[in-house]
């Protein structure tokens, strides 16, 4: 096998990989507040206390991936051009 082939075989794989992921699990943890919901702060002793609501993903901790974004705008886009 070539290494061009080979390179196409391996992004082939991740890019359905990702679909599959995207299509069964929509929904991630949020990068801001790492699927918590709010942030986290240290007090003057050093020890760990609730912060503020997390407005990224509106204290609930999950986001829609990027995968799933493009494919219901695709979607969406679709359904308002055959009507």
């Amino acid at each position: 096998m070539s290494l061009p082939v080979l390179a196409i075989a391996c992004l082939l794989m991740v890019t359905l990989g990702y679909g599959v992921k995207c299509w069964l699990s929509p929904f991630g943890d949020c990068r801001k507040c790492t699927g918590m919901g709010h942030a986290l702060k240290a007090d003057r002793k050093g020890r760990l206390k609730r912060g503020r609501d997390c407005r990224r993903c509106d204290a609930t901790g999950k986001r829609i991936r990027v995968g799933r974004w493009i494919y219901n705008r695709a979607a969406r886009t679709y359904r308002a051009g055959t009507r």
